[in-house]
């Protein structure tokens, strides 16, 4: 199967039009207002339609209430929940009963030890997203652009499929796909000029970096349906 591209913390029409155009597999709106990605709800239901189904919507959110979910999921409806927050075992299961939908979970990375929850996590969620810890002085979660060592994932028996992130750029995405063996990857600052300012550019020569990866999935094809190009929404 052949490596899922997302492009994350998109805000603007054209930005979101060179990624789709450029062959992204998933496009992510973040709704956390203290990241500079943030969306109102009227500027995600706007970019949500601009979509068409040329590529799954993903949702990130960040320890949300089910008040708020249930307004993103209104408003944008994604094909899959992107829970990058302290969320529990039994918060995600509650999640993906009340709404119905998919779900990935973010896992930050700095150890072997950060490993651990990784059976809970599968458990439940559909997918799993490492990424690296945020900084120790950090207000937003994530890797906030650094990389984390992708060696510890190296020979990682995971049930479910595992998408990679922190840190990542058109010049790094080979060796990382190459160590983590991931079945997928997902951007953010690593094709920004600014803090929050998505280049069209720089995502084209990150998903063209990453196709060139050419990686296996971790997964059998017949195990996994992605939210990917054509997924409903």
């Amino acid at each position: 199967m052949s490596l899922i591209v997302k492009i994350c913390g998109l805000s603007t029409s054209a930005t979101l039009d060179a990624a789709l155009e450029a062959g992204a597999d998933m496009v992510g709106f973040v709704f956390f207002p203290p990241s500079p990605r943030h969306l109102g709800l009227e500027r995600a239901r706007e970019l949500g339609a601009q979509v068409r189904n040329r590529a799954g919507k993903v949702a990130l959110t960040v320890d949300a209430d089910d008040a708020t979910l249930a307004n993103i999921v209104e408003t944008l409806r994604p094909d899959l929940l992107q829970l990058h927050g302290k969320e529990s075992v039994a918060r995600i299961r509650d999640i993906k009963r009340k709404f119905g939908l998919p779900v990935m979970k973010a896992v930050g990375v700095e150890a072997a030890a950060d490993l651990a929850p990784l059976p809970g996590y599968a458990a439940v969620a559909d997918r799993i997203l490492f990424d690296a810890h945020p900084p120790k002085d950090a207000t937003r979660p994530g890797g906030l652009g650094v990389p984390f060592d992708w060696h510890l994932l190296e020979n990682l028996a995971l049930d479910i499929p595992f998408m990679l992130s922190g840190g990542l750029s058109a010049a790094n995405v080979r060796d990382a796909v190459r160590i983590t063996r991931a079945g997928g990857v997902d951007v953010s600052s690593g094709v920004e000029s600014a803090p929050g300012v998505k280049d069209v550019a720089m995502i084209r020569d990150f998903i063209g970096a990453a196709r060139a990866a050419h990686s296996p999935s971790p997964l059998p094809a017949s195990g996994e349906r992605s939210p990917a190009r054509g997924a409903g929404g």
